[in-house]
């Protein structure tokens, strides 16, 4: 694999499965070529990265890896420090805890400085949660907006779902939000009570999982269907 823009080092976005799906199944060999390229990798989670990148091919040597943990905690300067590889001509790789790094991720922050300063980033294809609900959904593909999580305090959260329920019907627009997985039941159940009945809902858990569940039906269809959702990835989606 050939190095971008006449063998400048490059900063190599690397999606991973969502939950424990078998990699080969949404990532392309390609990927794996890049990967067997890198030695300095921007991670979300240093262990669970390991376990990918084992994953992906087994006889990558995990000690000969460099790991820069990126997280809520790190500082901009930290990020700065932690592109110094692609200064000396070596490619970098980031990788973030599911689906696609800096899609309602913090790898966002790394991006941003690796363009400031001009270095070459390659976004590579895998699994986007958020894409594929839209895909799934048959809502407006055209016009959508994910909101990440609505508020905890009651009253906010339901006035935020009202607002964006106004959005669907004002603008024509595709809401999506997501929660904890250990709130989402209670979150469908507020939709539930708070939305018009002919408003549509799309829950989409599991995405590319063994037990995915992606279902769009009228409010009013969803009152005592919604399945148990607890333990589960899951976003939902709100149109008209």
């Amino acid at each position: 694999m050939q190095k971008t823009n006449s063998m400048q080092a490059s900063l190599f976005l690397i999606p991973v499965t969502l939950g424990e799906t078998e990699h080969r199944r949404v990532l392309p060999e390609y990927n794996r070529e890049v990967i067997l390229q890198i030695k300095h990798f921007i991670v979300e989670n240093v262990r669970t990265a390991r376990r990918f990148l084992k994953k992906v091919e087994p006889s990558i040597v995990i000690d000969e890896l460099t790991f820069y943990e990126l997280n809520k905690h790190t500082s901009p300067e930290q990020v700065t420090g932690y592109l110094a590889p692609l200064a000396k001509g070596e490619n970098m790789g980031v990788i973030s805890e599911a689906g696609c790094p800096a899609i309602a991720d913090p790898g966002a922050d790394v991006v941003a400085i690796a363009q400031r300063k001009n270095y070459p980033v390659v976004p590579l294809v895998g699994p986007s949660s958020i894409l594929m609900s839209v895909m799934g959904s048959g809502f407006n593909g055209q016009s959508f907006a994910f909101h990440g999580y609505l508020p905890i305090e009651a009253s906010e959260r339901i006035n935020a779902i009202k607002k964006l329920e106004g959005r669907i019907y004002s603008e024509n627009q595709t809401q999506l939000f997501i929660e904890t997985p250990y709130r989402n039941n209670k979150l469908a159940d507020e939709l539930i009570r708070t939305c018009r009945p002919s408003t549509k809902l799309c829950i989409a858990s599991d995405i590319t999982c063994e037990d995915e569940y992606i279902h769009t039906r009228p409010i009013k269809e969803w009152v005592g269907k919604v399945p148990d959702l607890s333990k589960k990835p899951t976003i939902f989606l709100i149109y008209k």
